[in-house]
């Protein structure tokens, strides 16, 4: 075991949950060699990745009991992607707008653009992003943007409401660390500690809980839009990648989970999708007088195939892009049930 992902993993969560993390998930063969005390902008990805994965399955029961399934036969979860929801709108808050908010902190991670899918049903932008140092096997990141301007006064008046009084979490400290990231290609160890809770609380709402009223202004036009009020920056899914998207289906499918009827197939044919609803959640609004609790969507888990193939050079390789339709598809995971 990489004792940099040991170490840097049991400084956020201890031992315990170290070592179920690392029997449960795949990890590249490439971290078989590393500098000792001295962590990489890929280790730190990877060890944010894992724990950002763990994240889900706290949130998500579904995905839970299906990698429990996956221990249980000795196997391992791949994670392909995680996906994320922003808003490109000025005026909310401290915190940047759109995908900017989690771009600064994945490019000195080593992450590069791979992708860009306009989402127009959906009045999103996403963006993908691999990992320079092992793209087929550190889990990519898939960021979309919402765009207010595409909706109702009524509308983008709301987003207004709720995103106003949104906090950046990043640090001046934080800033710093990532600069040097970003130049170095790596930080000590204690540098990489004192950063790593930093970023995964960037993965999370920054906002306070919305108006009851407001939250239905944004549901009448954008489940997706509904969906960040009440969740933000939080993993909108995880992914394993694996072998027979179908198959896998057909399994959940006959253990009574409530995973999607159809597969999404690419354009290419070469990447397939699909996933299990989301699982409900219990969340705050503000409504006169107090506070009132209503169940709303929260995040889900999902399940990719990808296959290989030569490229125009003559490079054989993994197909890591994504497809505008399998992506519409998979968010209709979130709408209300």
């Amino acid at each position: 075991m990489n004792s940099n992902l040991h170490t840097l993993m049991n400084s956020q969560v201890g031992s315990g949950k170290t070592a179920e993390l690392v029997s449960l998930l795949h990890i590249s063969a490439k971290f078989r060699m590393w500098e000792e005390g001295r962590v990489s902008r890929s280790e730190l990805a990877q060890v944010l990745n894992m724990l950002l994965f763990d994240g889900i399955l706290q949130r998500v029961p579904t995905g839970k009991a299906y990698t429990q399934d996956v221990v249980a036969r000795s196997g391992k979860v791949f994670l392909d992607h995680g996906a994320l929801r922003t808003v490109r709108w000025f005026g909310i808050g401290a915190l940047p707008p759109g995908e900017t908010a989690l771009t600064r902190i994945l490019k000195p991670l080593g992450y590069r653009l791979n992708g860009h899918y306009p989402l127009d049903k959906l009045k999103m932008t996403g963006r993908s992003y691999a990992h320079a140092d092992d793209a087929e096997n550190i889990s990519q990141f898939f960021v979309s943007e919402l765009h207010p301007e595409r909706f109702s006064r009524g509308f983008q008046e709301a987003v207004t409401r709720v995103l106003g009084n949104s906090v950046d979490p990043l640090t001046p400290a934080a800033s710093t660390l990532l600069n040097e990231l970003e130049r170095d290609g790596s930080l000590d160890m204690q540098q990489a500690a004192a950063l790593l809770p930093v970023l995964l609380s960037c993965f999370e709402r920054q906002h306070a809980a919305p108006s009851l009223a407001d939250y239905e202004i944004l549901l009448a036009e954008s489940a997706e839009m509904a969906w960040i009020a009440t969740e933000g920056n939080a993993f909108n899914h995880a992914t394993d990648r694996v072998p027979d998207v179908h198959a896998t289906a057909d399994q959940q499918r006959e253990m009574g989970r409530p995973i999607k009827p159809s597969v999404e197939i690419s354009g290419s044919g070469r990447v397939r999708q699909t996933a299990f609803r989301a699982d409900s959640v219990q969340r705050q609004f503000a409504v006169k007088g107090g506070m009132v609790e209503r169940t709303v969507p929260g995040s889900f888990y999902e399940f990719i195939s990808r296959d290989r193939f030569t490229d125009d050079a003559g490079n054989e390789q993994l197909d890591l892009n994504f497809d505008t339709g399998n992506a519409q598809g998979i968010f209709k995971m979130t709408a209300n049930s």
